[in-house]
């Protein structure tokens, strides 16, 4: 689990040690979902094991409500743990997969699905109810993973913290944002890995010098996103990477408009999660019970106030607060294999001197 933490700074910032402190903690603690008795449609002495990320299983997060949904709906007992973002808990199940330890896993992205192809952890399976989502939203013809939810992703203002924001990715690496701007690790975070498919299909073989040009605006670059927001909901900075849906969040249980998804001209990528099955799965009956119920209105109907997503199924209806969550009038697809090596070639760019 590579937990590694870039600040660009010339004084140490308290922020730097807390983002340390945070990642390191959400390693040891592991969530289990509360369980149900077992019924007669499985094995009740069987556990259904789902590695997720960190805000799936945390309190506020989808997993607390639809878990006991899922037990009471079907008997089986289900253990739900986090370990980092997405891509920290791919990289687990990578670790694992000569003896794997897990079932399921949850939010590996149309971004970072080669990864996981590559690696050959996961089975297919195509779900009861998958002729409810909307074409473009299936980006796994085989499968391997079912979509879940989506959103866009986009900065997201501060309005009381910052006067004039930014109108483009351009604009971010004015002097005026110097340390304004908080990112997330793209080796760990799918968000991250989002902000490199945008800025890949902006700059293209420039990539890396808009990632220098970008460095000074930068205050910390987070592990994953649970961290880096939680940055910015304390104010430490008034920009964060996010998702078009966020404001959505605040809209509903805080004040409205003053956290706003900042529309660029550039278009914005989309992310689609999905979950999968994971090879050498111990409890695949249950495991494919799991991935049906995902299309399920009880399980859909909680993403939108839990997750901050849309739901994949398009009938969902949406709270009020998602007026606050701006469509982009472009979005971008990209190819997730052009990302490629390209990690490294923009943390290199970010840290050089």
């Amino acid at each position: 689990m590579n937990t590694c933490l870039f600040v660009k700074t010339k004084q140490p910032h308290t922020c730097c040690v807390f983002i340390v402190i945070l990642a390191f903690v959400s390693s040891l603690f592991l969530l289990t979902a509360i369980s149900c008795s077992p019924k007669d449609k499985v094995d009740g002495n069987k556990v259904l094991v789902i590695y997720a990320y960190d805000s799936f299983v945390s309190q506020w997060g989808p997993g607390p409500v639809v878990i006991p949904l899922f037990e009471e709906a079907t008997g089986i007992k289900v253990e739900l743990i986090g370990a980092g973002d997405t891509g920290q808990v791919l990289a687990r199940v990578i670790d694992e997969k000569k003896a794997p330890k897990t079932d399921i896993i949850i939010g590996i992205d149309n971004h970072l699905l080669p990864k996981a192809i590559s690696a050959d952890v996961l089975e297919p399976y195509k779900p009861v109810g998958a002729s409810g989502i909307a074409p473009e939203l299936v980006f796994d013809d085989e499968w391997r993973l079912t979509p879940f939810d989506w959103s866009t992703f986009a900065i997201i203002w501060d309005s009381e913290q910052l006067a004039v924001p930014p109108s483009s990715l351009e604009d971010l690496a004015k002097a005026e944002y110097s340390k304004k701007l908080i990112l997330m690790d793209p080796r760990t975070s799918t968000p991250g890995l989002g902000f490199l498919a945008w800025t890949k299909a902006v700059y293209g073989d420039e990539l890396a010098a808009y990632w220098k040009r970008l460095a000074p605006s930068v205050l910390a670059m987070a592990p994953g996103w649970d961290t880096g927001y939680g940055l910015f909901t304390r104010g430490e900075a008034p920009l964060v990477l996010s998702y078009t849906t966020s404001p959505a969040y605040h809209a509903e249980y805080e004040t409205a408009g003053r956290y706003r998804a900042l529309e660029f001209p550039e278009g914005h990528p989309v992310q689609i999660e999905g979950a999968g099955i994971v090879k050498g799965a111990k409890n695949r009956q249950a495991a494919e019970a799991f991935i049906d119920f995902m299309l399920s209105p009880d399980f859909q109907n909680a993403i939108p106030l839990t997750n901050w997503m849309y739901p994949v199924i398009a009938t969902t209806v949406l709270p009020d607060s998602f007026a606050y969550a701006p469509k982009p009038a472009k979005t971008l697809l990209i190819d997730p294999e052009s990302l490629h090596g390209l990690d490294r070639q923009a943390l290199d760019a970010f840290s050089s001197p």
